[in-house]
């Protein structure tokens, strides 16, 4: 089968290469699964190069351990092990795969059987393929943690990505006031999707501009964690996905030290993987929530993709299509 593997670190079109590999085959709790399509995420921009060098201490310390990377997929099982009790043969399944190794940016990938769900038919596989982190980050950063409100005003830092156009759409359910923050080529897009306010971000330093919000998701983490208390209201949630180790540890040590003299909160999200499927499922056929593809876009392209992922040029989320059902 093919396969996108890369047997050291670095720029994504130097060292993934497209590679013909042995098909897998499944474990007795796993099932194989047909890849339909997949998505770049932040994971593959890191991993692909080692850095922040931390990574390197899940990933491999000098090289890589998954010579297959990608996390997320949509496809249809074609083989079960014999301890597999909730998929058959034939079953479309998608699903956030990080838990259970990586290994997507294939053809045919083994996962365990906990890392999916049944995907209903009127979801295509490109947009399956979009939902389960970015819909999880999202979902968990604004209900879980953040408690969001009815009629909250709301900032998003990094609104035109994938994690940012889903949250816009959970937080309208709310009928909350959303300002997005994102690069000026994005901005056109995130106004005609429903953000009720854009920035860009190298017009205007969104910490310095004297606006209060109930609520911020933070999907870029790269200011300095003590402006944010000052962005708050009195109850006001500041909440973290991901971003610059840097400036994550920063929000760790301080936002304890906010939360025990203020009654405001700085927090970072740890995600629980494939939580909120169901959730998305229910959004989605009630025609409350889309997810925004960028793409589909071929096997062949992703190098590319995980390059173009990581200058943030992309809108919403990079999709690609494996082959057809």
């Amino acid at each position: 089968m093919k396969a996108i593997t890369f047997k050291k670190y670095g720029a994504p079109e130097k060292v993934l290469k497209i590679t013909e590999v042995p098909k897998p085959t499944p474990k007795p709790n796993q099932v194989l699964v047909k890849v339909h399509a997949t998505a770049i995420n932040d994971y593959d921009w890191s991993m692909v190069r080692g850095k922040p060098y931390l990574y390197r201490l899940m990933f491999g310390l000098f090289k890589p351990k998954h010579p297959i990377m990608g996390m997320e997929l949509a496809g249809r099982i074609e083989s079960v092990g014999a301890e597999v009790t909730r998929f058959n043969v034939g079953d479309a399944v998608f699903g956030d795969v990080s838990e259970s190794g990586f290994g997507t940016f294939a053809e045919y990938v083994c996962i365990e059987e906990k890392s999916l769900v049944n995907k209903p038919d009127e979801l295509s596989y490109e947009e399956a393929t979009s939902a389960p982190h970015a819909f999880g980050l999202a979902y968990q950063g604004l209900e879980d943690v953040g408690k969001i409100k009815k009629g909250d005003k709301i900032l998003i830092n990094g609104g035109g990505g994938g994690v940012g156009t889903l949250a816009l759409q959970l937080a309208k359910n709310y009928d909350c006031e959303v300002t997005g923050v994102d690069s000026k080529a994005k901005l056109d897009m995130m106004k005609s999707i429903g953000f009720d306010h854009v920035i860009d971000y190298k017009k205007e330093n969104f910490t310095q501009n004297g606006k209060t919000y109930d609520l911020i998701l933070d999907c870029k983490t790269n200011k300095s964690a003590f402006s944010y208390p000052n962005l708050l209201t009195p109850n006001g949630a500041y909440v973290t996905i991901g971003g610059k180790l840097t400036s994550l540890l920063s929000i760790f040590f301080f936002g304890r030290l906010a939360t025990a003299f203020s009654s405001k909160k700085l927090q970072i999200l740890s995600l629980k993987t494939n939580k909120n499927l169901d959730d998305f499922i229910k959004l989605y056929t009630q025609n409350k929530i889309n997810v925004r593809i960028d793409g589909p876009y071929p096997f062949e392209d992703i190098p590319r993709l995980v390059q173009y992922f990581g200058e943030g040029k992309h809108e919403g989320k990079v999709v690609v299509q494996m082959g057809k059902a």
